[in-house]
């Protein structure tokens, strides 16, 4: 069903066409399976004509066309924008990718029996390289759940955890890509210092996370062990490492986590 399954888009801002975009990068779904609605009609024909999906008007229209509703507005707007759609609801797959919005809120808003999903994604699902954070806890049937994660395993890696864990979870996975981003910057700043074109160092830098990132996730092996093998005695690279330790880099990503977080209480 996944290759037939109709996706709407109740929101169109960045992470619902990033998704949108993996979708339609990968092979996931054709465009003609894809609507969305917005607030503002012409932005929102503009993006739909550049990707050539559906445009609706209303988040009705959105929701009867489709077999999967994903909820992509602000959190504020979420039970003002649900209640008009209550009954179409009922009867889909409901996913929510707005942050603060766990399972048990929904239940408050939604009608009894609806099957829905808390997610958080992020950005790099655009192109088929994202991260879905998923609440453990759901209604949704075997079979939908299959579904899902036979459409967004596509794009993503799925991770799904207890609704405690959504908050520091979605935080690695999606404040994360501006860490690396920032130390990604710094090193083509530090490349084209010592002579390399710009071009050439973002190219480096980025390839380089890629598949640092990668090889991780395939080995599985401990990132203090991968950094081992690339250091060998009285190296550069250790010496490189030990600078970035008399400069605090570990330090500095943990309190990045805790102004996000808040720091952890005994």
């Amino acid at each position: 069903m996944a290759s037939t399954a109709k996706i709407g888009f109740i929101g169109f801002g960045n992470m619902a066409q990033a998704i949108a975009d993996g979708l339609l990068c990968k092979n996931v779904t054709a465009p003609s399976q894809i609507y969305a609605c917005a607030a503002n009609w012409e932005k929102l024909c503009r993006n739909a004509e550049q990707r050539g999906i559906t445009p609706c008007r209303t988040a009705e229209e959105t929701a009867e066309h489709s077999d999967i509703v994903v909820l992509a507005v602000k959190p504020y707007m979420i039970a003002e924008v649900t209640a008009p759609i209550k009954n179409i609801l009922k009867d889909r797959i409901v996913i929510s990718v707005a942050a603060g919005y766990p399972f048990e809120k929904y239940e408050e808003i939604l009608l009894p029996g609806t099957h829905h999903l808390s997610t958080i994604p992020n950005t790099p699902v655009a192109v088929g390289e994202g991260i879905f954070i998923c609440e453990n806890r759901h209604s949704l049937t075997d079979d939908e759940l299959n579904l899902v994660q036979e459409l967004f395993s596509r794009i993503a890696l799925m991770q799904f955890v207890e609704t405690s864990q959504l908050s520091i979870a979605g935080t690695v996975s999606g404040c994360g890509p501006a860490f690396a981003s920032m130390f990604m910057e710094a090193l083509a700043d530090a490349a084209v210092m010592h002579g390399l074109t710009r071009a050439t160092a973002y190219s480096l830098a980025a390839q380089m996370i890629a598949g640092t990132g990668k090889l991780q996730l395939e080995t599985g092996e401990h990132p203090g062990a991968m950094k081992d093998a690339v250091c060998s005695p009285g190296g550069t690279t250790i010496r490189g490492v030990a600078a970035l330790e008399r400069s605090g880099l570990r330090a500095a990503v943990i309190d990045a986590i805790d102004a996000v977080e808040g720091p952890v209480t005994q």
